[in-house]
């Protein structure tokens, strides 16, 4: 396809200045309506080295507000990303609402670029293809509005770009080896390009092949393109404000719950409870020290009731670890700045890098929990979410990443004899909020969608474990026991 396409489209100067005056007022025009709206805006500009990516780029921005832009190059990863599963980069790279992220290369790069130097399985290729296409469907879901366009020039135009730039002293050093030898071997790489294209051109993402062999031709279609899009983005926002409704969700109990068929009269007594600890103890100070030696990234996730016993977990489990290769997040309400970036934004921003954990007290599933309760999101947005959490676990788990997640079971009555010793005791009092009691009256309502939560999202690679916690003594030794199996079979298989 891409072999087929006419490069040599062209336009001369007089219309080309005419009309990027014209185009430009309107684009900083729109620029400023995005962000009264609260539109977040990802362009991406790709395609073949020496097609003018920086100087389009460039051109763009001139007619946009410094303050409302930020421009990233995406090229060799750092010694610290190529430690993070390949997508965390970019979301912590991606922009709060009102703002736009331009890219110069992208996500693209893993099925490009590091395709063509270093032919990666079926597999891998195929999962980093459906990673790429879930990434860009949950930001347009949640908002967000993103450009694509792919310059596209001959070989033949290629190289003479990189011999102009060779000759002088100032520029040579952009031309690298890996440049020549994907012009060397034109064919293919434009073959691996074309399969990029196919595979992620979707109706929420679409590419934009831009002629980009006269300069002017294509700086006028990315303008004429950009202004489109952006139109067509306030147009649909405005649209679907318009026809907003209330929407009231109803919290339909599940045939089969989970939660219901859990034995809280599992326990443990004293001095059963200090000779597990105490074993369970040395073994982690072991594990630790392995998966770091191996590169094992670990995520432990801790949900449950109020008062259920989450942090005396965490604190039980970090006791023996060395502190430098873990990392407590703890989880509260969403900050402005978080509120203004898609849900998992500050989730991806804390997860850990290979040979590290990172335990989250408290996590994203506060989006079908707390946030679908409260009605802090709308039935389609926690709806939604199941499939999004359960891509962004899968990544990580794709990365090499251990990941368990606890939720902590206790009864009504169990809770609510926690909630008075807390009460009554004034080095516990911080420790009871009037939230707590109002979350209590909606037990049932939580009870209903936690028992949905861990149908939907307990995987093979990110398993739910309920954990019977009316005994902290038995539920403190069941979550380090599963802890420690896990990293004990993880390294195992590394071995």
């Amino acid at each position: 396809m891409l072999d087929q396409i006419d490069v040599n489209k062209t336009v001369d100067k007089e219309t080309y200045r005419a009309a990027r005056e014209n185009l430009g007022a309107e684009l900083g025009k729109l620029q400023r309506e995005l962000k009264e709206e609260k539109i977040p805006v990802m362009i991406v500009f790709d395609g073949l080295d020496a097609a003018g990516k920086g100087l389009q780029i460039n051109r763009m921005i001139q007619a946009l507000d410094p303050r409302g832009y930020e421009v990233y190059a995406a090229r060799e990863a750092t010694e610290d990303e190529v430690m993070r599963p390949f997508l965390w980069r970019y979301w912590t790279k991606t922009p709060e609402a009102g703002k736009i992220a331009i890219y110069d290369r992208s996500w693209y790069h893993r099925v490009n670029v590091e395709r063509f130097e270093d032919e990666p399985g079926q597999r891998e290729l195929a999962e980093a293809f459906k990673d790429i296409n879930s990434f860009e469907r949950q930001l347009t879901d949640g908002g967000a509005v993103i450009i694509k366009f792919f310059l596209l020039i001959s070989k033949k135009e290629q190289k003479k770009r990189f011999k102009k730039l060779k000759d002088s002293r100032e520029t040579r050093w952009r031309v690298s080896a890996g440049d020549e030898a994907r012009n060397e071997h034109y064919g293919r790489y434009l073959a691996y390009n074309e399969e990029m294209l196919e595979k992620t051109d979707t109706d929420f993402a679409p590419w934009t092949i831009v002629e980009a062999e006269d300069k002017d031709y294509a700086a006028l279609k990315i303008l004429i393109e950009t202004v489109r899009q952006f139109k067509e983005a306030l147009e649909a926002k405005r649209a679907a404000a318009g026809k907003k409704t209330a929407e009231i969700t109803e919290l339909a109990p599940l045939k089969n719950g989970v939660l219901s068929g859990v034995d809280l009269a599992k326990t443990m007594d004293r001095e059963t409870y200090k000779k597990e600890m105490d074993r369970l103890k040395k073994r982690l100070e072991f594990l630790h020290s392995e998966i770091y030696r191996l590169r094992i990234p670990v995520v432990l996730c801790f949900e449950g009731w109020d008062a259920a016993g989450k942090g005396g977990a965490i604190r039980r489990l970090t006791s023996h670890l060395d502190p430098r290769g873990y990392k407590v997040v703890p989880t509260a309400s969403p900050n402005d700045l978080e509120k203004a970036h898609h849900y998992l934004w500050r989730f991806w921003n804390q997860m850990p890098k290979a040979g590290h954990i990172a335990i989250f007290d408290r996590t994203w599933y506060g989006r079908v929990m707390v946030e679908r309760i409260e009605g802090f999101c709308t039935g389609e947005e926690w709806r939604r979410a199941y499939g999004e959490i359960n891509e962004m676990e899968a990544h990580m788990a794709n990365f090499g990443a251990v990941i368990l997640k606890f939720w902590i079971h206790i009864d009504k009555e169990e809770q609510l004899k926690r909630f008075n010793e807390r009460q009554e005791n004034p080095e516990k009092q911080w420790k009871i909020t009037d939230e707590d009691w109002r979350n209590r009256e909606k037990w049932d309502a939580y009870e209903t969608a936690v028992d949905e939560m861990l149908v939907r999202t307990s995987t093979t690679y990110a398993p739910w474990i309920v954990v019977e916690g009316n005994s902290k003594y038995y539920a403190r030794v069941k979550i380090l026991s599963a802890v420690a199996d896990a990293l004990e079979t993880r390294i195992k298989s590394c071995n």
